[in-house]
């Protein structure tokens, strides 16, 4: 074990920038990576305000941060597709490789994995990580440290589209326009969609998203959604609708938004179970999938950074150094109509 600087979650609502000791031994198989910028994510800011996520409870000081870019620092025995200087980001969750859902490649959901910032394994806001190099990414030399930490969001997007079976041209909604319903979009019109319908009740988040070709804001303060999507495809529905919002309340009338045959991608997480219209899911002949973290998608989404097709700079709000990342939580906390992603800097 090595002591070292780090932003420590020392209880639920204390953070503190203190020397912690965490493991920096490289084995092999394994890289030591130079943290350069690290994102401020949902599950963090949950975890400092609530103490827990489900099942995952802090019940000791925990490193947080999982959204992370760096530089590789050193090489562990039975590396060859990395070296020391490359850029890289790093997926957080690592399963086990023997395990049945690995094994089907499902990884994601294996029962073992254990995944960045998620009680009991330590994050990554701190100067220095050992990670598995199977799970670390080159990155292209035009994709920026900032571009990077994004990617681990930006993946949780690219499952979604996958798993709604997006086809050339589809229409598709989004409920919820935070950092997760945006890039949901975003990933949504590279996976083919010719337009996204995105539905939020603050419209300071909607015109952001709106910023992006292809994207149809809707303030449902002000619009009725589902006359919204009926007028848009002519009284038939979309073909894909991404519930990213985790309100109990998008349950309500989200069946009449899909066409007959269409599907549903459940994304957003509500904190208690919500009802579900099993008859309308049936008459339509509706499909229902899930989403939860990823799999398999670092390598397509560093793809369409490298090419262009995907620009998030847009979303970074604000980027504080390691020292003021405490005043990077509390604004988090916040949570600014007009913010998507706070990033900390850690390397000087």
């Amino acid at each position: 074990m090595t002591k070292v600087r780090a932003l420590v979650l020392e209880r639920q609502h204390e953070l503190a920038l203190r020397d912690i000791d965490l493991p920096l031994a490289v084995g092999r198989g394994m890289v030591k990576i130079a943290i350069h910028t690290v994102g401020v994510c949902g599950s963090d800011i949950h975890y400092y305000t609530h103490g827990k996520i489900g099942p995952f409870v802090v019940n000791a000081p925990m490193v947080l941060g999982h959204e992370a870019a760096g530089t590789i620092i050193e090489v562990g025995e039975g590396v060859s597709h990395l070296k020391i200087g490359d850029r890289v980001c790093m997926e957080p969750g690592i399963p086990d490789p023997n395990s049945r859902a690995a094994r089907l490649g499902m990884y994601n959901i294996d029962p073992a994995v254990t995944f960045w910032a998620t009680p009991p394994v330590h994050g990554v806001l701190t100067a220095e990580v050992v990670h598995p190099a199977n799970y670390t990414f080159k990155l292209p030399d035009n994709v920026s440290f900032a571009e990077g930490a994004m990617v681990e969001p930006f993946a949780v997007g690219m499952q979604a589209a996958f798993k709604a079976g997006i086809k050339p041209g589809d229409t598709a909604v989004v409920l919820g326009a935070g950092p997760i319903g945006t890039m949901v979009a975003i990933a949504a019109l590279a996976g083919g969609c010719a337009r996204v319908i995105v539905a939020d009740l603050a419209q300071p988040k909607l015109d952001i998203a709106a910023r992006y070709q292809g994207v149809i804001p809707v303030n449902i303060r002000e619009q009725n959604l589902v006359a919204e999507v009926k007028k848009l495809t002519e009284d038939w529905g979309a073909d894909v609708v991404f519930e990213c919002s985790g309100s109990p309340h998008a349950w309500k009338t989200i069946m009449d938004l899909p066409r007959p045959g269409g599907t549903i991608v459940v994304v957003g997480l509500p904190v208690e179970p919500a009802p579900f219209d099993i008859a309308t899911a049936s008459t339509k002949e509706l499909k229902i999938e899930t989403v939860f973290r990823y799999a398999h998608q670092y390598d397509r989404a560093i793809a369409l950074f490298a090419s262009g097709r995907v620009d998030l700079k847009p979303l970074i709000s604000e980027t504080f150094a390691f020292e003021d990342s405490i005043k990077a939580f509390e604004r988090a906390v916040e949570a600014r109509s007009t913010d998507v992603k706070l990033q900390i800097r850690v390397a000087r």
